[in-house]
């Protein structure tokens, strides 16, 4: 059954207002990227959190805390990604048994108090309570994926979802841009826990700015209100199981988007660690080259809905393989000269400042991040699309949460991987008298996303077939 448009007209009549006069298009953009800020800004403020600790408890034992290893990001790490491992199936499930706008407010309104949980920990001056709240915004954020991703096909044209899903990857990364650079740059500005309760203040108002567009979402029929829930379903769904068991082009999808999130959990706090370790950057300037990574996938996500013109167009994705390889290869290669932390130093000063007085080896890093991100924005705008608007339509809500389930097990294995690869080079350094890097893992990612770019070849998708057929064959 075709769902009504914002004038009662089908989403797939060629007579849908534009996106940008529908209020649910701005209300869930907006909604979604101050939630996207507010993950990223506490994420980013517990794993430099992290590192201090990591250095601190080296210097207890008297080791060298650039070669002794990060040991608790991992950690950090886990405790986002096994939400995502434990409830993302049940999630789906929920969003195809209510209705896709029930799901969006209601786990909107679960940030705000999971916000307000954030200022206690951060007032207990304790990393385990921080570790805590993180488990539970990813949970909230578990929830709030399916129905958000999942009513775009029901909101809008199927012809529109690459411009729309660029455009919401836009505005996620650029969210992250400014949740990474602002945990950085507050914390630095604002020292100590009183430092910390303001910056969780500012969340919480966020939170509640995000709910409050929510609001202004269409209200959406369910797509499958007799569903019935099942133990299996905390997993794959038995029906989506079966669906990805007999389409191989389903199955290769979600393994390459898999791959593409590990990838992106081990390179996020191993530019962490680049920075002030390799590099001897301070907070505010590390979550600024961090941030690199966001302005380029946020063109690159514009760049992608653009060339894919109304197509899953997987030439795109290659493209943006390649880019990610030769981009960490390159990243590896520039630190093989900028190991003295010396070459860096860290300056109290405004954000101007900040993002001016720089090193040229930290101007090198910024730009190889920029095409990281913008090479990581072609590659992952196609599979996206190809997942919402793939499935038939009784099991979009599923396939997010399926889709929510392969990728966080990617990024919890990046979490073991990143741990095991700390681990060994600590060992090795302390042990044996290596001097083995933080940004030799770069080299390591490079390999599996090399090989995407060489054998992953599948036949590109029209998406005006979806309009008529509800499903690409």
């Amino acid at each position: 059954m075709a769902v009504a448009g914002p004038n009662g007209a089908s989403p797939n009549s060629e007579s849908t207002p534009s996106i940008y006069r529908d209020r649910s298009f701005w209300g869930l953009t907006i909604s979604q990227f101050l939630g996207a800020f507010n993950d990223n800004l506490f994420k980013q403020l517990v794993l430099l959190l992290c590192l201090d600790y990591s250095r601190a408890a080296a210097e207890a034992e008297g080791l060298n805390p650039s070669l002794a290893g990060d040991r608790y990001s991992f950690l950090a790490l886990v405790a986002f990604a096994v939400p995502w491992l434990l409830l993302s199936g049940f999630a789906g499930v929920l969003a195809d048994r209510t209705s896709k706008r029930t799901g969006i407010v209601v786990f909107k309104a679960a940030e705000v108090v999971v916000m307000l949980a954030g200022l206690g920990a951060f007032l207990s001056g304790h990393l385990w309570p921080l570790l805590l709240v993180l488990f539970l915004m990813s949970g909230q954020s578990t929830f709030f994926g399916p129905p958000k991703y999942g009513s775009l096909p029901e909101l809008f044209s199927p012809q529109r979802l690459p411009q729309i899903n660029g455009i919401f990857q836009m505005t996620t990364f650029v969210a992250i841009i400014f949740g990474m650079a602002t945990a950085g740059i507050a914390r630095q500005e604002l020292p100590g826990q009183q430092g910390l309760a303001l910056i969780s203040l500012g969340s919480i108002g966020i939170a509640a700015i995000g709910l409050a567009f929510a609001l202004l979402v269409r209200k959406l029929p369910v797509a499958h209100p007799n569903l019935k829930f099942c133990w299996s379903q905390f997993g794959v769904d038995p029906d989506n199981w079966q669906l990805i068991r007999h389409d191989r082009f389903l199955l290769g999808v979600l393994l390459v988007s898999s791959l593409f999130w590990f990838t992106g959990g081990v390179v996020q706090p191993a530019v962490n660690n680049f920075g002030k370790t390799e590099l001897g950057l301070g907070d505010g300037r590390t979550s600024l080259m961090a941030a690199c990574m966001g302005i380029g996938i946020a063109a690159g996500c514009l760049l992608s809905g653009r060339l894919s013109h109304q197509r899953i167009r997987f030439s795109v994705v290659t493209t943006g393989a390649w880019g990610i390889a030769a981009s960490l290869v390159a990243l590896t290669l520039l630190a093989l000269f900028a190991k003295h932390p010396e070459a860096a130093p860290e300056k109290t000063a405004g954000m101007l400042t900040l993002l001016i007085d720089a090193h040229s080896f930290e101007w090198m890093a910024r730009g190889l991040l920029v095409l990281l991100g913008l090479s990581a924005g072609l590659f992952v705008v196609p599979l996206q699309v190809a997942l919402q608007a793939v499935p038939p339509e009784e099991q979009r809500g599923r396939m997010i949460g399926t889709m929510n389930l392969v990728n966080w097990s990617g990024i919890l294995l990046s979490a073991v991987f990143y741990g095991i690869f700390e681990g060994v080079r600590g060992a090795l350094n302390q042990r044996l008298g290596f001097d083995l890097q933080p940004s030799t893992v770069f080299a390591t990612l490079a390999v599996p996303i090399a090989c995407v770019a060489l054998f992953y070849r599948p036949a590109d998708r029209d998406l005006s077939d979806v309009a008529t057929r509800k499903r690409l064959v």
